[in-house]
Parts: C-alpha cells; sequence; structure tokens
C-alpha cells in the first residue's frame, strides 16, 4: 500500500514553528507582521479562502488586515490601494486574492506590488529570483510541494521528475524548485504527446493540470511518489458531488508515497502563505 502523506498534519507543524517565530519576533519588540488582504467581488471560492487564510493568521499571531472592495470597483482605485500598502511600514505582506473581476487587468495588479511584500511569489522579480536561483519569495503552493516531497524523499539527485502542468502558479516554479535540488525534470501538459508513456518513467510526478483524475494507475511506475495539486468538483451519477484530484488515488497502491485530495497540497498552501509573511518581515528588518 501506498503511503499517504498527510498534509494537514505537515502543516500544522508549519504553522506551529511560524507561531513560534512571530512569539520571538513580538518578544523582541519588533511587532507582529502584517498581511494585507484585498479580495474584489464576493466570488463565493474565494471568501472561502480567504477565510481561512485569516483565521489561520490569527492563530499564529500575525495581524490581518481585510480590504473587501465591490465588484466595480475600478482598476486605478486597486492600484492606488496597493501603493499605499506598499507605503505602508506595518504590512509586510499583501495578497490580491485572484480571480479579479474581469474589467481588473491581474497581471497589472501583481506587477504593482512590491516584491519585499509579494507573498504569493508572483511577482516577476521573484519569479526571476527563483529561476536563477538568488532568493526571493516562493509561490505558496510550490512551496508547499517541495516540502511534501522533503517528507518522503532525502536525496533528489538524478532523480526522474515528471510535471504535468505548465502554469506560472505551480508547474513552472515547482520545475525549477526541483532543478535546483539537481533531478532531472520533464514539463509536461495535457496536450503532451504519449503522456502515459513519459509518465511511466517518474520516479517522482507533480500533477497539477486540472483534469479529474487524468492521471490513471497505469501511468504510474512502482515506488513513485505522486503529488496530486489538483483540485475539482465533480458530480457523482447520483447527483453527490465531491472534490477530487488530477490522480486515481484508488489505483495507486503499488506507489511509494501520494497525497489525498482533499487534506494534501491545500493545507500546505495557506501555512507557507504565513510562512512568507514571516520571512518578508524578517527580510525587511534586515534592510533596516
Amino acid at each position: 500500500m501506498a503511503e499517504i502523506i498527510d498534509g494537514k498534519a505537515l502543516a500544522t507543524q508549519v504553522l506551529a514553528r511560524t507561531a513560534e517565530d512571530v512569539a520571538q519576533m513580538i518578544a523582541a519588540g519588533a511587532g507582529a507582521p502584517g498581511l494585507a488582504v484585498i479580495l474584489v467581488g464576493n466570488d463565493p471560492a474565494s471568501e472561502v479562502y480567504v477565510g481561512r487564510k485569516i483565521a489561520q493568521c490569527r492563530k499564529a499571531g500575525i495581524r490581518s488586515i481585510e480590504h473587501r472592495l465591490p465588484a466595480d470597483t475600478p482598476q486605478e482605485q486597486v492600484l492606488a490601494l496597493i501603493d499605499a500598502l506598499n507605503a505602508d511600514e506595518e504590512v509586510h505582506g499583501i495578497l490580491v486574492q485572484l480571480p479579479l473581476p474581469r474589467h481588473i487587468d491581474a497581471a497589472l495588479v501583481l506587477d504593482r506590488i512590491d516584491p519585499g511584500k509579494d507573498v504569493d511569489g508572483f511577482h516577476p522579480v521573484n519569479v526571476g529570483r527563483l529561476s536563477t536561483g538568488t532568493g526571493g519569495l516562493v509561490p505558496c503552493t510550490p512551496l508547499g510541494v517541495m516540502m511534501l516531497l522533503d517528507s518522503v524523499i532525502d536525496d533528489y539527485r538524478g532523480l526522474n521528475v515528471v510535471v504535468i502542468g505548465k502554469s506560472n502558479i505551480v508547474g513552472k516554479p515547482v520545475s525549477m524548485l526541483l532543478l535546483e535540488r539537481e533531478a532531472t525534470v520533464t514539463v509536461t501538459h495535457i496536450e503532451t504527446r504519449d503522456l502515459p508513456d513519459v509518465a511511466r518513467k517518474a520516479d517522482i510526478i507533480v500533477a497539477a493540470a486540472g483534469a479529474p483524475h487524468l492521471v490513471r494507475g497505469y501511468w504510474v511506475k512502482p515506488g513513485a511518489v505522486v503529488i496530486d495539486v489538483g483540485i475539482s468538483r465533480v458530480t457523482d451519477h447520483d447527483g453527490v458531488t465531491r472534490i477530487v484530484g488530477d490522480c486515481a488515488t484508488h489505483e495507486l497502491d503499488h506507489a511509494k508515497a501520494v497525497t489525498p485530495v482533499p487534506g494534501g497540497v491545500g493545507p500546505m498552501t495557506i501555512a507557507c502563505l504565513l510562512s512568507n509573511t514571516v520571512l518578508a518581515a524578517k527580510m525587511r528588518a534586515m534592510k533596516g
């Protein structure tokens, strides 16, 4: 039977370490790190995600500052808010919840965030630093993926990794993180020819295509580690709705280890967001 990598348990450990860091910062007179969250509109999924992030901030001792704006808020107003948060010394991290309404250019908004406060790791400066291995803030989900892998893998040198999905949020950054560990990485997507054959050569599969049960059991060689980043809502024949990942986990007993959906990568994303906020505060303090 494949080992189930418990993302909830690992996230709890990360959050506990973050809370300790915050307590030490406060004890040293630095004050608690501040995370500003901008939510434009009332997308139901975004409301849930933001609520979870704010709740975890409170548990860790991080100050959360909410900015909830109507869906018809002009783009210029959002940019002006980011400018104000960039200049606010008590704000160490800025998170713009995606997706944004159609009339707002998400790339322009994300680029406006001070790279030192970009706790999502999406700013081109942080992307460049990641690609060159020169530090910066790393996107939360790829950072969480690496922590999950570290719980079952000691040495990545020479391992074959297949990443399914080429997004800027997961696929590309996680590939760069794995390359830094001396793994041999193949980046694929749902248009890749003979994708099952490519996947079968992998020691590690990171599935982030957003395609329910794309990765079947015969795609995975015995002893491989499978990280399932995908999350989709599907409706069964009996009308019951459930959350599933990109992998048919019930077919992966022959794998070494797999992440469940839900309860795998998801909890790690929020934990890494808070960890990034503390890191951003420390980096700002070092600059004086």
